[in-house]
């Protein structure tokens, strides 16, 4: 194997160095191998990484061929959705609850017809604490 000296070079020299081909996919086969790192063959070659990198993207098997990933915690439709639907369930909520109320006005209604008291105007003027009590009159 090469040491870092024997392809010391001036900065000059290593811009205007070029790989072959098979060199290139033969240092990617070994990273995909697990033979060596990127960080590896960066130091052994005086190589940067973001170059290997290209190579991997270029000659890799198992590398993503230049495709970007994008990760997003939760997207806008998918919370739209889930706000939807809480939308609807909190609508359907309201309903029975207008359902129940529409129920209890009625029966007072009717209990008002049957008994013939102000079943409304006596609850609303009755103190608290007169409610249950017994009083003789």
């Amino acid at each position: 194997m090469a040491t870092r000296q024997q392809f010391s070079q001036s900065t000059e020299e290593r811009r205007r160095r070029t790989f072959s081909e098979e060199f290139k996919i033969k240092k990617v086969r070994e990273i995909e191998q697990k033979i060596t790192t990127i960080a590896q063959v960066s130091r052994q070659y005086e190589v940067r990484e973001y170059s290997i990198s290209r190579w991997l993207i270029k000659y890799g098997k198992n590398y993503m061929k230049g495709v970007k990933v994008i990760v997003e915690s939760e997207s806008d439709t998918g919370r739209i959705a889930t706000l939807k639907a809480r939308v609807a369930d909190l609508e359907r909520i309201i309903g029975q609850k207008q359902v129940q109320l529409d129920f209890k006005e009625k029966m007072i209604e009717l209990a008002e017809e049957v008994y013939g008291v102000d079943i409304k105007k006596k609850f609303a003027s009755t103190p608290l604490s007169g409610i249950g009590s017994t009083e003789k009159t």
